[in-house]
């Protein structure tokens, strides 16, 4: 260790997640098999709690929750589940809770930090619109929108995605009490309900944001390039900033065209329940695209939202008296697929379920085994899905919703090497620029060589 604090890559070395979920309260489902070992807690009566199951891959260095797709290794288990260690404490750093529970399940020593102490956060005053001037982005002058291209330009957002949401920021000047004024980048904020009352801004490089009167924590950032409405909307894009919205849509829209009649959410950073749910009772039939940032505040934002969406779903289904017991069964916030299986009508509905479980498992077993082709887990896969789809038709009929009012989400992360959309964004220019440069090096190169030998 050469007297060194230890590193994340030395913890994944050290440490099995079986030990991690130990450590978290987990312990290993006997009836799941021995051969694809899962992890579940049980509640204080020794009962399993539905929907928290763990499965073991990569020979016990990572776990997923079925049904999702994403794997957790020892460092981003901790990230994202903070709350289940003992030494988790509000506003910790991730980083820091990791060091911590890591050292102690191998016993290493902690080194003391003098941990910071947050000052009171000082009181805002009320939004109020008429405390602003507003300079708009006009499409046609060219000389108005070069007021917005420093604020731009250092994001990497280009002309042609300022004319995309034009109508959705502007140029906000605060007028001051010593008679001077703050002109700031800002996006207006509206209720999901009344789109034509902005309620606040998120504004960069400031800490005055949202209104704090009784709709602070509603407001949203609402915006669509083709002005689709709200409850209009067949696809939603959930971003934590605006920035990361508009960085998302120059990635994609040469690809995605359809991206111009999308509505794009901003939250201002983690969204809260009023937020979540102003959007959702009017956008139920539209798939959410969750698109948080690729760190552990997005991950736990975006659970937080795929919670909010599965509670949604689950609301709307009519109580009869044979749908009940297995309604009742299913956790909240969890996916209408995760209640007790023995509680499901006998006959097809059960036997579906029961066959997309087997399908499912056997994907796990083979991706973890590292012994099977890539393109038989891919069949498996594939096998796996096709039973989950006759699953969830039969299951829908049940419960008696039609498939355009299902659960809808699609979670998409920026490229692993960065940890937003923003950060993409200017990683690919820059690349794109350092590649076009080498051929006028090369070039210079030429006429450098030619030179001395004319010399």
């Amino acid at each position: 260790m050469n007297d060194r604090r230890p590193t994340h890559d030395y913890f994944l070395q050290r440490l099995d997640i079986r030990d991690v979920l130990a450590d978290a309260g987990y312990r290993q489902n006997r009836r799941f098999g021995l051969r694809l070992p899962s992890y579940i807690r049980t509640d204080s009566e020794g009962r399993r709690i539905r929907g928290d199951k763990f499965v073991i891959t990569q020979q016990g260095k990572c776990c997923v929750q079925p049904p999702r797709q994403r794997e957790y290794d020892v460092v981003s288990f901790i990230e994202e589940h903070p709350q289940l260690f003992a030494e988790y404490r509000e506003g910790i750093a991730p980083d820091r809770l990791v060091e911590l529970v890591c050292n102690r399940l191998l016993n290493l020593p902690v080194e003391e930090r003098e941990e910071p102490i947050e000052r009171p956060r000082q009181e805002l005053r009320p939004f109020d619109i008429a405390d602003y001037d507003l300079y708009e982005f006009d499409p046609k002058d060219r000389e108005a929108q070069q007021k917005f291209a420093p604020y731009f330009e250092q994001r990497g957002i280009d002309l042609g995605t300022q004319h995309a949401f034009y109508r959705d920021f502007c140029l906000a000047a605060e007028r001051r009490e010593d008679g001077g004024r703050e002109t700031r980048l800002a996006f207006p904020m509206t209720l999901p309900k009344d789109a034509g009352r902005i309620v606040g801004f998120e504004q960069y490089g400031s800490d005055k944001g949202m209104d704090e009167g009784r709709h602070s924590s509603e407001g949203l950032w609402i915006a669509s390039p083709a002005r689709t409405p709200l409850a209009e909307a067949k696809h939603i894009y959930w971003f934590e900033n605006t920035c990361n919205a508009m960085a998302y849509y120059q990635l994609h829209r040469a690809k995605k065209p359809e991206l111009r009649k999308a509505v794009f959410v901003s939250t201002n950073g983690e969204p809260t329940e009023k937020q979540m749910r102003g959007v959702l009772e009017l956008t139920v039939p539209a798939t959410q695209h969750i698109c948080f940032d690729n760190n552990a505040d997005g991950w736990h934002s975006a659970w937080n939202l795929e919670k909010e969406i599965c509670r949604s779903v689950r609301y709307a289904i009519e109580e009869t008296p044979e749908r009940k017991p297995y309604l009742d069964s299913i956790p909240d916030g969890v996916d209408l697929t995760e209640g007790e299986f023995y509680l499901l009508p006998e006959g097809g509905l059960r036997e579906s379920n029961m066959r997309f479980d087997a399908e499912r498992e056997e994907a796990f077993s083979m991706r973890s085994s590292g012994l099977c082709a890539p393109e038989d887990i891919k069949d498996q896969i594939d096998t796996m899905n096709k039973c989950y789809r006759e699953y969830r038709e039969k299951l829908r009929e049940f419960l008696g919703i039609d498939r355009e009012h299902d659960v809808a989400f699609i979670c998409e992360k920026a490229d692993y090497r960065h940890t937003s959309w923003a950060a993409q964004l200017l990683a690919e220019q820059s690349r794109e620029v350092s590649v076009g440069q080498e051929p006028e090096q090369e070039e210079n190169a030429g006429q450098e060589r030619q030179t001395h030998f004319r010399r």
